[in-house]
């Protein structure tokens, strides 16, 4: 890295606050979807409980749509932006850092309904994007770094649009709001949903952030706006991962592995399916068994999903397909002969009057391990993995170049929907907090209030504190606080 990279690097470090500062906080979700109506405004009462139990960061994921006029995403109404104003006083009130975040920006959404035009491939929307972010350049011009951060826009995905244009358009944005206040401090989410960084960004001197909900098997438990596969949670993490991609994926995952298998009856019982799937079993190479499903088609489905983008059909896939290993085989394989992916939720050997259950972890694009069969059933051949290694492994070990590079590195969402089992959650989170806390890196809970938060969760399973007026998580609290 060059002196001036160095140098550029530095300040930027000052102007957030300095490498003693880490940001600890929640998202606030006041303007996070446009529904036709304004905004009711921030709640003081957040700042001030945030303040009083520690914390020091707020993250404020916005849809672009509060401050148009007339719907025309071009014609801004700087009226609108007074609740922002308003956080942005409390954040210093209060000593709160606070970060704007494009949820929706003109051009893209992980949202629905999606952008009728794409940030990534239509000049329009760019320029419209950076005429937003020009506005706000402005506005807030002359407020410290210390005290106002900006996240360029929420959670870039993984098409070949985003991959080959995310560069060109972040730093476009980048410029735009330079053009207007060089010393802002700029956060840009990672790739694939916040999972990976982006090399190619380093050079701006800008902060990147990534997420905290892997497995999604533990942070979205049941979530019905996600398409994915609903397996019973469990920590540290089950032995294979699912989906099972499809041989046309450049993720790994694409072969379970077990070995030394008894003669048995085995039972796959699949999740989330993605298009037409052949899924294909083999002995000892030698075929055993193979099934076809193509999602929503025929009986046996529910939550089908058309997804224009990629037009394809998603179904949770209610049938299960079972077979007999008559004779015991070395090496047993189970792959995706033809198809996109398909999710399981288990598998059940089921040998004499033994009954062993498989449950999978819900981690896409990640190497599933080899099994092996012992007396105790499967387990993964060699050392098993802890929690926190598991999340070493899949969610810090990715960013090893930010941190060689000296590249802000934060977490700006996190935590476990409502259904997920409390005890798991907290075991879960622990170990999450403890990796970022090794790394340095800020965090900040999807919502305090709300069925990620601390406050009126809506969890069935545990025990609330009243806390004026609201029923507060302590247990989960008082984790957070730790770390």
């Amino acid at each position: 890295m060059n002196a001036i990279m160095v140098l550029c690097l530095l300040c930027v470090s000052i102007a957030w606050g300095g490498t003693d500062t880490r940001w600890r906080g929640f998202n606030l979700l006041e303007m996070f979807i446009y529904a036709g109506k304004p905004t009711p405004g921030f709640q003081e009462s957040d700042f001030q409980f945030i303040h009083e139990q520690g914390f020091n960061f707020v993250r404020l994921p916005m849809d672009y749509r509060f401050w148009i006029k007339d719907q025309q995403w071009d014609a801004i109404d700087e009226s609108k932006l007074i609740p922002i104003d308003q956080a942005i006083a409390l954040g210093k009130k209060y000593q709160v850092h606070v970060q704007v975040a494009f949820h929706r920006i003109p051009g893209y959404t992980v949202a629905k309904p999606a952008e009728t035009r794409d940030l990534f491939t239509d000049a329009e929307a760019l320029r419209v994007a950076c005429l937003h972010w020009k506005t706000f350049a402005k506005r807030y011009k002359g407020i410290p770094s210390r005290e106002l951060s900006f996240n360029l826009f929420n959670e870039p995905g993984q098409s070949d649009a985003i991959c080959s244009n995310y560069v060109r358009v972040a730093t476009a944005l980048v410029e735009a709001i330079r053009s207007e206040d060089p010393e802002r401090f700029i956060v840009a989410d990672g790739l694939a949903w916040g999972r990976f960084p982006v090399e190619g960004l380093y050079k701006l001197g800008i902060g990147q952030a990534t997420r905290g909900y892997s497995p999604m098997s533990i942070s979205h438990y049941r979530a019905s706006w996600v398409g994915t596969p609903s397996e019973y949670p469990s920590w540290p993490p089950a032995a294979l991962s699912s989906p099972l991609m499809g041989p046309g994926k450049k993720e790994a995952n694409k072969v379970y592995h077990f070995q030394n298998v008894p003669a048995c009856r085995w039972t796959l019982a699949p999740a989330r399916v993605s298009g037409r799937v052949t899924v294909r079993v083999e002995g000892d190479g030698k075929k055993l068994f193979d099934f076809t499903v193509e999602a929503g088609q025929g009986e046996g489905w529910s939550d089908v999903v058309y997804h224009q983008e990629w037009k394809i059909s998603q179904a949770t896939c209610k049938k299960m397909f079972s077979f007999e290993i008559k004779e015991p085989v070395k090496d047993l394989k189970i792959r995706i002969e033809k198809g996109d992916w398909i999710g399981f939720q288990q598998m059940v050997c089921e040998a004499g009057s033994q009954r062993i259950v498989i449950p999978f972890a819900g981690s896409w694009g990640v190497e599933s391990p080899i099994v092996a069969y012992t007396a105790k059933g499967f387990l993964r051949a060699g050392k098993t993995q802890t929690g926190a290694e598991y999340l070493r492994e899949h969610c810090i070990k990715p960013w090893a170049s930010a941190r060689q590079n000296t590249i802000f590195v934060m977490v700006g969402e996190a935590g476990a929907y409502r259904y997920t089992p409390h005890a798991i959650v907290l075991e879960w989170l622990e170990d999450n907090l403890k990796n970022w806390q090794e790394q340095n890196w800020g965090w900040a809970l999807w919502n305090l209030r709300g069925t990620f938060g601390i406050l009126d969760s809506e969890r069935e399973d545990v025990v609330y504190e009243n806390y004026h007026g609201h029923k507060l998580d302590r247990a989960m609290l008082e984790l957070l606080k730790q770390y």
